[in-house]
């Protein structure tokens, strides 16, 4: 949080002596609510407070006794990765009375209790609300009781609350992804992924029922649209819509937004047309209480049997239930959660007396808090609407005809594929003729171009890799070949969709376009890399993916150790000299260190860590990690830090070492990789659209050579030569990351002492309805 005279507050500043915190998880459970609970803990006993567990949610707190217990650092060791919430939930119809609070009340006094971490859904939220609003007069009436000392009605006199949004829906406004939303993707298309292949194999159609309450997100609404050209809606069922988007399925039916009269005949209609194009499946995607426009129910039943009828199509049923609630949290929901939590603790710090409750968001890539009722007002509003049947027409699109040209430059991401196919089909829907490059700039000299049709990238969503081909090659080698080619096709627009080669491609064609006009057209490049090292952007496509492969293949690696003597695993990762996976990682995996370039260290450095993870040997813990970025240091390689640590904790703990190679790049693109190449492809390409029917004169195009990237809050159209001061083109790395602000957090959390800049902590704001606009910072050159 930035002073006045600009001054950064560091953490030392922020001190917890003599305050209490609890932390309770309450409603439904969600993958991540664990990790959360870890992070508000370490990180309170961290700034010096005392930290209690409330087990079995607002049940637990009214009848106190073993439910109230304080938390140690070694009681939340070994949850990171752990699905549900360790600490329990329930239902309390009791807190709901005012006597259930009065003695819930009570309870936390007797702990000297007056600061609440709530995890849960908009009505756990909104008792906490209540439950702080009532505290002064609650405490009044226990030391009338005689229940409380005189002198305690004043001394705990305020009770201050954060919350923390836990649900599978993504159904609380004010924030773009609750936790556990993340993982109950993971589930959805896990099952989707294994549902095709024999789906495939017997040419049957899968009808799916997801859960999912009501919830809105507009961007998923526009590219339901233009993506699917199937049922589109204004506030969708989030896990529904965007399963449906990442998977690529044929039909979505949802309850927010009922389907026209006549439904029937079209879904079946777009059904067969699928078939007659040779594909061998179907999926449809039911959202549970998905209704038509006369309020009758749609049900998987319902749906499967139409298809019988009127097709004739084996046709199958999948319910997932609760199999979306369970399993092991993603990389996405660690890292939001533990960021969330510690923020969580930093507002409670910071509050004063008159500080509204607040609840810790994510708007787009940074962490805000919001006054929690206004959150809560505008949530149910969405419901009063829906309720109200106060439904959004579908938006008309309008029509051009361009030729654009879509290529993958560098090396494969997961992700590349469902950024494709958002851009060819998001393009067709345009109105433009849309080409496919193989294998980079290599194949566009070589003349490797070829129109790409809607039906030509169905089922690319779920594909790893690249399927286009892709290849390091740069374009100024074969310039000229490369604008004939563009001559020859008439390319209007180039869509790169790549890593650090990409942004090395545009500029080196915008350098060109004085000596070519064929490169005087709009040309937009989408990040797809998983070192996620691409200058003006914070996130990648294939980056989510990679940490995933990481965080999956740490958890197995430590849990290979369970009932072994102490040890310790020395982790290799990739990124070149970009330490975003190994520290990304390493705070989602649990990690005791991670080596990276942008931090550099030395030998005292590696033996302040080996004697630190000794004295953590000497508690319950049995376990160590350490991660390694391949570039980090050409000295202090993986097999010297592993020699290094074997010698330094003989007699204490052995070690073992993993590198990881090229599995982080490979395996299927995670729900998270699918859903955003999906969305800022398709801004790419109506960024596209715009330009082409904006400034097209005399059959060319002189505008400007940018890069859509998610910067903080929002997705913003670079020009790339704005881009080249912010680059370190020797190691290929943005000068300066965002994410190297986690690292603090990755220290804390394993018992390091150190220092953590808080300048960037959330601050209290109002929630607007209308999310910050994406900026096009593009100019004419």
């Amino acid at each position: 949080m930035a002073q006045p005279d600009g001054k950064k507050i560091f953490f030392e500043n922020l001190s917890g002596a003599g305050k209490a915190i609890a932390v309770l998880t309450s409603g439904g459970d969600a993958q991540g609510m664990n990790a959360a609970v870890r992070a508000v803990v370490r990180m309170g006993l961290y700034v010096g407070a005392k930290v209690y567990f409330i087990h079995e949610g607002y049940q637990g707190m009214v009848d106190g006794g073993e439910n109230i217990k304080e938390a140690t650092w070694e009681s939340v060791s070994s949850m990171l990765q752990v699905g549900g919430t360790v600490i329990g939930s329930a239902r309390c119809k009791e807190f709901r009375s005012h006597e259930g609070r009065l003695k819930a009340a009570h309870n936390l006094v007797q702990h000297g209790i007056t600061n609440l971490c709530v995890i849960g859904g908009d009505g756990s939220l909104t008792g906490a609300n209540l439950f702080r609003e009532e505290w002064s007069g609650l405490l009044g009436e226990l030391a009338e009781q005689g229940l409380i000392e005189a002198d305690a009605v004043q001394k705990y006199s305020a009770l201050h609350i954060v919350g923390m949004v836990g649900s599978i829906d993504n159904d609380f406004c004010g924030t773009d992804m609750t936790i556990g939303t993340d993982s109950a993707l993971h589930r959805i298309i896990e099952v989707v992924d294994a549902i095709m292949t024999t789906a495939q194999s017997h040419q049957r159609t899968f009808v799916l029922e997801v859960m999912g309450r009501h919830c809105g997100d507009r961007d998923q609404y526009h590219l339901c649209l233009y993506i699917q050209c199937s049922v589109c809606v204004f506030y969708p069922s989030y896990l529904a819509l965007v399963s449906a988007l990442a998977c690529g399925a044929d039909w979505v039916l949802i309850p927010e937004m009922p389907p026209e009269d006549g439904w029937e005949e079209k879904m079946c209609e777009k059904l067969s047309a699928t078939r007659s194009r040779g594909t061998r499946l179907n999926i449809i995607i039911v959202a549970e209480g998905a209704i038509d426009r006369h309020g009758k129910p749609i049900t998987s039943g319902i749906v499967k049997d139409l298809v019988v009828k009127c097709l004739g199509f084996d046709t199958r049923v999948t319910i997932l239930g609760h199999v979306q609630r369970g399993g092991t949290p993603s990389a996405f929901d660690r890292i939001l959660a533990s960021r969330m939590g510690v923020e969580a603790v930093l507002a409670l710090l910071e509050t004063t007396a008159n500080t509204p409750a607040c609840v810790v968001s994510l708007c787009g890539n940074q962490s805000v808090r919001l006054p929690l009722m206004e959150c809560v007002q505008m949530t149910q509003e969405v419901q009063r609407a829906m309720d109200g049947k106060r439904f959004e027409e579908a938006v008309k699109l309008r029509g051009s005809n361009f030729n654009v040209a879509v290529l993958n430059v560098g090396a494969p991401a997961a992700g590349m594929n469902a950024a494709v196919r958002s851009a060819v089909r998001v393009g067709i829907s345009e109105g433009h003729k849309m080409f496919a490059v193989s294998d980079g700039f290599e194949g566009f000299y070589k003349g490797q171009i070829k129109e790409i049709k809607w039906a030509d990238v169905g089922g690319w969503t779920g594909q790893g890799g690249s399927l286009l081909g892709t290849k390091r090659t740069l374009p100024a080698k074969h310039i000229d070949k490369i604008a004939e080619q563009m001559r020859e096709h008439n390319i209007n627009a180039l869509l790169i969709v790549g890593g650090f080669e990409g942004f090395l491609s545009l500029l080196e064609l915008l350098t060109a376009r004085g000596k070519y006009d064929e490169f005087c057209v709009p040309m937009v490049m989408v990040p797809a890399t998983v070192s996620n090292n691409v200058p003006g952007s914070d996130l990648s496509i294939g980056a989510d993916t990679a940490l995933n492969a990481i965080t999956t293949t740490c958890d197995r690696i430590k849990q290979s150790a369970s009932g072994t003597k102490r040890r310790v695993f020395i982790i290799e990762t990739m990124g070149g000299y970009c330490g975003y996976l190994a520290s990304v990682g390493g705070l989602a995996a649990g990690a005791d260190a991670a080596y990276i370039y942008e931090e550099p260290f030395d030998i005292r450095d590696l033996q302040a860590n080996v004697e630190h993870l000794t004295e953590k040997m000497k508690t319950s813990i049995q376990r160590g990690l350490v991660l390694r970025n391949e570039n980090c240091n050409e000295n202090y390689t993986t097999d010297f830090i592993y020699q290094l640590y074997s010698e330094e904790g003989r007699g204490v703990f052995d070690s073992r070492k993993n590198v990881l190679g090229h599995m982080q790049q490979g395996g299927a693109p995670s729900p998270f990789d699918r859903n955003f190449g999906t969305k800022i492809s398709a801004k790419a390409m109506q960024w596209v659209s715009k330009k082409l029917l904006e400034t097209f004169r005399q059959g060319k195009v002189n505008d400007s050579c940018c890069l859509l990237g998610m910067r903080r809050r929002a997705l913003v159209f670079q020009p790339v030569v704005q881009l080249k001061d912010e680059t370190d083109f020797v190691h290929r790395i943005p000068k300066e990351q965002w994410w190297l602000k986690l690292r603090p957090l990755m220290k804390i959390l394993a018992k390091y002492k150190t220092t953590f800049d808080v300048s960037d902590s959330g601050q209290l704001e109002h929630v607007v309805r209308n999310r910050p606009k994406e900026s096009d910072a593009s100019v004419a050159m």
